[in-house]
């Protein structure tokens, strides 16, 4: 393990997404999140999910750091016009353990993510994992799940410290009849009941949202802002 991941920091500047298969047959990356790779990751461009996302997508909203880190921004164009942000794999993954090291932005009534995703658009029913935070109390990160778009499975989960002070790693390891979510290797939840199926894409935002201000609180129309996301793992079963 230490011969690749020698290997894997030498070629990082290179390679975006490194596979590697284990003794137990098992299929990973780790995706060093340091420069765009149009193979494996899309940008969302030029237009809106409407309904609680009071942003547009926009490519140049998604950028990468000097120091190696892939930065999400919500920003504004012209007044009450807002360009947000978000990043895709482009194949869909399916049960196993997904991991980010991220940092939120934090301002009310935004929220910074990671998740995996399908839907309609792909030909599936919805099925969603989330790790969110909301901007407006980043010493918290909420976890949920959607199967054929039922929802209502929301975990609000005191972390102990203020996520958008630092990276550290969040995770879920979804099987086919459980999820557990971990922050910083630590179990904080499991879910149980009617678990989605279907893979999905691994995806990345940041927004600001309209009339769900009981959820978000009223966003305030502060930028730019700014979620950043050090790298990500994918481990199947």
């Amino acid at each position: 393990m230490k011969k690749k991941a020698s290997l894997l920091m030498a070629g990082s500047a290179i390679v975006s997404m490194l596979f590697v298969s284990s003794s137990y047959g098992a299929t990973e990356f780790w995706e060093p999140l340091t420069y765009y790779n149009p193979v494996t990751w899309q940008k969302a461009d030029g237009y809106s999910n409407g309904g609680m996302f009071n942003c547009t997508w926009r490519a140049n909203n998604v950028s990468f750091t000097s120091d190696g880190h892939l930065k999400l921004g919500l920003t504004s164009s012209a007044y009450n016009v807002f360009d947000c942000a978000e990043f895709r794999s482009v194949y869909k993954y399916g049960y196993g353990l997904y991991e980010v090291s991220m940092k939120p932005a934090k301002n009310t009534g935004i929220v910074s993510s990671f998740f995996t995703y399908t839907g309609p658009a792909d030909g599936t029913p919805w099925d969603e994992i989330d790790i969110e935070f909301l901007g407006k109390d980043t010493t918290k990160v909420q976890f949920n799940y959607f199967t054929n778009g039922v929802g209502g499975h929301e975990k609000v989960v005191d972390l102990g410290f203020d996520a958008s002070q630092g990276f550290h790693t969040y995770a879920f390891n979804w099987q086919a009849g459980s999820i557990q979510w971990y922050v910083d290797g630590v179990l904080k939840h499991t879910a149980t009941s009617n678990i989605p199926s279907n893979p999905g894409k691994i995806m990345m935002n940041i927004w600001n949202g309209t009339g769900v201000d009981g959820w978000l609180g009223a966003y305030n129309g502060a930028n730019p802002l700014y979620a950043e996301y050090d790298w990500t793992k994918y481990t199947s079963n």
